[in-house]
């Protein structure tokens, strides 16, 4: 992608400046991100992936004016005889991850790669009936919010309170205080950046489509990137047992021997020996995929063909090694490039694939077996 290239979904920015000006900093509002944007999937269409167990879906039901009926929240699948009637106000269907359910959505997301794929996480569609919404709310992470279809009205401000109503089944703000409005209608997209509040109310029924992105806190990666790391150390360091044959017999039982410290000190300092081991680990973490995630296998097709990614399949790459799906492959000289190229570009051409060595085709051959990718004879 040329970052330096004026964007009509960017309001006419160039992606570099956008970055730069706004990412992680103030809200932008783009009319006509996408002119004459139409739904990518019709209502029909995203309710079956609604009534689908490997979908993820929740439904959101305003509490009703006479205040009888409190807010309600579920986790789907949901049959269509679950959900309410349309001509019901104050309902809304969530369906998330509907790039990886959809080639087309699949399509959309790709256009906002001037964001590193390790930090993009998924597209969220959200249908609502007039008046639907999740209430004035706050989330961690960046997000794009693309009108297709209707109207929606939203209120956003930067918000310092950050309490949240009580007993509620939803993260519901107790003391909103919105400081700018916006309508949007379809092609429209606004911006916001993490924790900035927000609330967006369906003017009629509608459709809302969420990119959102995945912000690990450091307590998550610690916690990950140590368990790959005591993985690692398994494999390496075997199950060597502590031993002090020289072990004195004590008068305080309850210390704990210095040399038991320092065993586990030193393995510790084991298992981060290899320079490359953080990072190794780290980019399996970041290419995983979700748990609901299943590959059901492709074929081994010829070796001679362009090669296209999964839309499911998450690959990275750092200096030393490229990612798939949770796993690392050491790569260098002309198989790195390469490999670089089909991670971003998400395909690679006939002509570079009959550049890659023996074993990185053999390395594709499995990919294509185990239906990370495909093969366009």
């Amino acid at each position: 992608m040329n970052i330096e290239e004026p964007l009509q979904l960017l309001g006419g920015l160039t992606p570099a400046t956008f970055m730069r000006r706004h990412w992680q900093k103030k809200p932008l509002l783009i009319r006509q991100a996408i002119p004459g944007f139409q739904p990518l999937l019709d209502r029909a269409e995203l309710l079956d992936l609604a009534a689908q167990d490997e979908v993820e879906s929740r439904l959101v039901v305003q509490p009703s004016p006479d205040g009888k009926r409190p807010w309600r929240f579920r986790h789907g699948p949901f049959p269509r005889k679950a959900l309410p009637a349309f001509k019901q106000p104050g309902w809304t269907l969530l369906v998330q991850g509907v790039d990886l359910l959809d080639a087309r959505v699949h399509a959309l997301m790709n256009q906002f790669r001037f964001v590193p794929d390790a930090r993009l996480d998924d597209l969220m569609i959200s249908y609502a009936t007039d008046g639907g919404g999740v209430g004035p709310h706050f989330d961690s992470y960046d997000v794009f919010l693309l009108q297709a279809h209707g109207q929606r009205r939203w209120r956003i401000g930067r918000q310092k309170d950050l309490s949240l109503q009580p007993d509620m089944p939803l993260k519901i703000l107790a003391h909103f205080e919105p400081e700018m409005e916006f309508v949007l209608e379809p092609g429209d997209m606004l911006y916001l950046p993490p924790r900035y509040a927000h609330d967006g109310i369906a003017a009629g029924e509608c459709m809302t489509y969420s990119i959102g992105f995945r912000s690990p806190s450091q307590s998550e990666l610690a916690s990950e990137l140590l368990q790959g790391l005591a993985e690692d150390a398994l494999d390496a360091q075997g199950s060597r047992l502590y031993r002090d044959p020289r072990q004195e017999a004590v008068a305080h039982s309850g210390a704990i021997p210095e040399a038991l410290t320092d065993f586990a000190r030193t393995a510790i300092a084991q298992a981060l020996r290899d320079p490359l081991a953080l990072s190794r680990v780290l980019g399996e973490y970041l290419s995983e995929p979700k748990g609901h995630v299943h590959f059901g296998g492709g074929v081994a097709g010829s070796r001679a063909g362009a090669l296209t990614l999964d839309r499911r399949t998450r690959m990275l790459y750092d200096a030393r090694h490229v990612f798939l799906n949770g796993e690392s492959f050491a790569a260098s000289g002309r198989d790195a490039k390469l490999m670089h190229r089909l991670a971003d570009a998400r395909s690679l051409s006939t002509a570079d694939v009959a550049r890659l060595s023996a074993g990185a085709r053999d390395l594709v051959a499995d990919w294509c077996e185990a239906g990370w990718m495909y093969v366009e004879n």
